[in-house]
C-alpha cells in the first residue's frame, strides 16, 4: 500500500444561460469592446439572473455532475466544502444549504473565503480529510454570483466579473495520482486595496451604506497585479522546489481567470508555453472562487491520467497560493 492521496475523480461545472456581453456594457458605462478586451481579455461574461436563485444553486448543477460522473449517490457525500465570497445568506452556509437541495443527509459542510484562492484553500483542506483516512467522498466546489456584489455603473469593476461555479469530488487513490502538494500564503495589508466595505461587523448594512454603494467590490487595480503576477509566480516555484521538479515537467497550468494581462505575464515570467496554460477568461470574466475548477471542466477531454497539473491563484484580502497535482483518470 502506497502513501494515501485525494485523487479528482470527477469535474463538473455550470454557468447561467444568461449572456453579459461587451456591446451590452457599452450602454451602461463608458467603455467600448476593444477597451476592455485589450485590458482584461474578456469578451463575455454569464449572469445569474433568475429570481430567487443564488450561489447554491449554481452549485447544485454542479453536485448533480459530479455525483453522475463517479456513480455517486447523495447519501455516500460525507464533506462537502464551498468556497465563496457571495453566500446565500452570512449564515448559514452555502455549503449546508447545497447538501440540503442535494439530499445529502449524510454530510456535513462548510464554506470558506478566500475571495479568488478560494477554491485552492478548499481543494487542500478537502484533500487533507481524505489523506487522514477519515473520508473516501468528499465535494469541494468554488461558486460566486458576483453580479450580487458588483456594481453596474462602476466601469473598472463590472467589466471583469461573471456569476459561475465549478467543483471536483476527491476520493482516495494510492496509485500516485491526486493532490500532491500547495503553497498557500495571505497577506492581510492587501484588505486596502481589494475588499468591500460594508456589510460586515466593522461596517454593518445602514441605509447610509447602501446609498454610498459600500456593499459592492471595491478594486485598486495597479497594486492588485503586481502582488497577483509575483505571489502566483513565487508560489509557483516554491511547489517545484520542493518537489523536485521544473516547469518543462508540467503539462498544464491552471492559473486564476483574472485578467488575461495576469496570466500571460504569469505564463512568461515561468517561461511556459501558452498553448499549455487554461484559459477561458473570453467566455466567463473572473468567476472568483470559480475560476479554476471551471477550467478543469472545459479541459477535463483533453486531460490524461498521469498528466502534471499546476494551480495558481490569487485573491483579495491578500490570498494567494499554487497547488501540484498529478490528474487521476
Amino acid at each position: 500500500m502506497g502513501k494515501i492521496f485525494a485523487a479528482i475523480t470527477g469535474v463538473g461545472g455550470y454557468v447561467p444561460e444568461d449572456i453579459l456581453t461587451n456591446a451590452d456594457l457599452e450602454k451602461l458605462v463608458d467603455t467600448t469592446d476593444e477597451w476592455i478586451t485589450t485590458r482584461t481579455g474578456i469578451k463575455e461574461r454569464h449572469i445569474l439572473r433568475t429570481p430567487g436563485k443564488a450561489t447554491s444553486d449554481m452549485a447544485v448543477e454542479v453536485v448533480k455532475q459530479l455525483l453522475y460522473k463517479t456513480n455517486t449517490k447523495p447519501e455516500e457525500i460525507e464533506l462537502l466544502i464551498c468556497a465563496t465570497v457571495t453566500p446565500d445568506m452570512s449564515f448559514p452556509d452555502t455549503a449546508n444549504t447545497i447538501l440540503d437541495k442535494v439530499g445529502a443527509k449524510n454530510a456535513f459542510g462548510f464554506d470558506i473565503n478566500a475571495a479568488c484562492s478560494g477554491f485552492l484553500y478548499a481543494l487542500t483542506t478537502g484533500s487533507k480529510f481524505i489523506e487522514s483516512g477519515m473520508y473516501k467522498k468528499v465535494i469541494v466546489i468554488g461558486a460566486d454570483m458576483m453580479s450580487s456584489i458588483v456594481d453596474y455603473s462602476d466601469r473598472t469593476t463590472c467589466i471583469i466579473f461573471g456569476d459561475g461555479a465549478g467543483g471536483v469530488m476527491l476520493e482516495p487513490t494510492n496509485d500516485g495520482t491526486g493532490v500532491i502538494d500547495s503553497v498557500l500564503r495571505s497577506d492581510g495589508s492587501g484588505r486596502e486595496y481589494l475588499h468591500m466595505k460594508a456589510g460586515g461587523s466593522l461596517k454593518p448594512a445602514t441605509v447610509e451604506t447602501v446609498a454610498n454603494k459600500e456593499h459592492f467590490v471595491f478594486q485598486d487595480g495597479k497594486p492588485v497585479f503586481k502582488a497577483a503576477v509575483n505571489g502566483m509566480v513565487n508560489t509557483v516555484k516554491q511547489v517545484l522546489e520542493r518537489n523536485h521538479l521544473n516547469m518543462e515537467e508540467i503539462d498544464w497550468l491552471v492559473p486564476h481567470q483574472a485578467n488575461m494581462r495576469i496570466i500571460n505575464s504569469v505564463g512568461d515570467m515561468l517561461d511556459f508555453p501558452k498553448e499549455k496554460v487554461m484559459v477561458n477568461i473570453h467566455k466567463y470574466g473572473n468567476t472568483t472562487a470559480g475560476t479554476l475548477p471551471l477550467c478543469l471542466w472545459e479541459y477535463e477531454s483533453k486531460l490524461k491520467k498521469g498528466d502534471k497539473l499546476m494551480l495558481t491563484a490569487f485573491g483579495g484580502g491578500f490570498t494567494w497560493g499554487s497547488t501540484y497535482l498529478i490528474w487521476h483518470y
